[in-house]
């Protein structure tokens, strides 16, 4: 880094080879750019992808520490960025010279301990909101599971020993393929980017529409006016669709109800729909779907490796051994785990939302600090 006039202006040492990375050095990735440099507080190496800028003058690290993780900074780097198929690439002969502040030392001190001593302060917030979240998420787990092998009497009956424990004796230990009257999937024909609005548009769901188990619209690409579908592949409220393909391991086989919504959409290749028979319903087989009992037998029967083109076939979905009440009692923990899992589900909203503040924020307050709008001197 270089100093002009009250601007500091970065600048490479050394050229595109260096590799090699000092304690206080700033290491960026240029050809797949996210947002900001890192700080080395340790000597070390970086490969040929990273690019490693040495300071050239004194300043304190920490001071820009937060002007590169500011909202000045990434703005002015929007200025600098093409866009790529595979990412964000930094054009350098622009970005070195982003003119950026650069208070005296003194000051640069004097803020940096102002943003550390407030910055802690909303961190612990974050990080005991998230620590609630994760706290909740694991009571709405264990919550399903408890429901759906338990019911409202003690579990003393037959025992699936791989996949869940006791259920009680009146209760049946089944592979889906028995409580389905049949599987239904779509076709993926060649779509086009937007969203299907108005009477006279189609679209076709993209294989994240039920990630979390909830069904989301607005996730499907529009189809072209000419193409020619059959009808019955339009989903409809109460439907129960399970997503069939997927790069990340936890979200294959997401499942959720369809819901209102203002748009036509058809299945695609990547989506199954579900069509229960007498021995269960489309409601239990949700919870069931979003339970641990599912989840770990379909994590089982993955061979790929996360960010990979996952499937799960529908001869390998109808083998998942559930635990099936009677059709009455499924009716009683459908409604008692909506009740039970909405509560929950507000909480954790509650405390996302907290967390979300907390983070913007902070965001805010290290804008405000690094361009002077708050004077670090006089909060220090």
């Amino acid at each position: 880094m270089q100093i002009t006039g009250n601007k500091v202006v970065l600048n490479l040492t050394g050229a595109d080879n260096m590799r090699h990375v000092e304690t206080g050095d700033y290491v960026s990735h240029l050809r797949s750019f996210q947002g900001g440099l890192e700080y080395a507080r340790i000597p070390g190496k970086v490969s040929a992808a990273y690019t490693v800028l040495k300071p050239k003058v004194a300043l304190d690290s920490r001071f820009f520490r937060y002007l590169f993780k500011s909202e000045l900074y990434v703005q002015a780097l929007q200025t600098t960025t093409d866009q790529l198929r595979d990412g964000q690439s930094i054009r350098y002969p622009q970005f070195s010279q982003i003119a950026l502040p650069q208070p005296s030392l003194d000051e640069q001190r004097a803020i940096a301990d102002y943003l550390d001593r407030e910055t802690a302060q909303i961190d612990a917030f974050i990080a005991k909101n998230e620590e609630l979240i994760a706290l909740l998420a694991e009571r709405r787990a264990a919550t399903i599971t408890s429901a759906l092998t338990s019911g409202r009497e003690e579990s003393t009956g037959s025992c699936d020993g791989r996949w869940f424990g006791a259920i009680p004796a009146h209760w049946e230990s089944m592979p889906l393929r028995y409580l389905l009257r049949r599987i239904e999937q779509g076709v993926s024909p060649q779509a086009e980017g937007g969203l299907a609005e108005g009477a006279h548009q189609f679209g076709v769901l993209k294989s994240g529409c039920v990630n979390a188990g909830i069904y989301r619209s607005t996730e499907h690409k529009l189809l072209p006016a000419e193409f020619d579908f059959d009808r019955s592949l339009l989903v409809r409220p109460g439907d129960l669709v399970v997503n069939r393909a997927s790069g990340s391991i936890p979200l294959l086989g997401s499942a959720a109800i369809v819901t209102q919504s203002p748009y036509r959409l058809i299945l695609s290749d990547k989506t199954f729909r579900l069509i229960p028979n007498a021995r269960t319903s489309s409601h239990y087989l949700y919870w069931l779907l979003n339970s641990r009992i599912y989840r770990e037998q379909v994590e089982s029967r993955v061979s790929g490796a996360d960010g990979l083109a996952n499937n799960l076939p529908q001869s390998t979905l109808k083998r998942f051994v559930l635990p099936v009440p009677p059709i009455e009692e499924q009716d009683q923990i459908s409604s008692y785990l909506t009740d039970r899992c909405t509560q929950i589900d507000k909480s954790i909203a509650t405390a996302r939302r907290g967390a979300a503040l907390a983070r913007e924020r902070r965001a805010a307050l290290i804008s405000a600090a690094v361009t002077g709008k708050v004077d670090g001197r006089e909060a220090s």
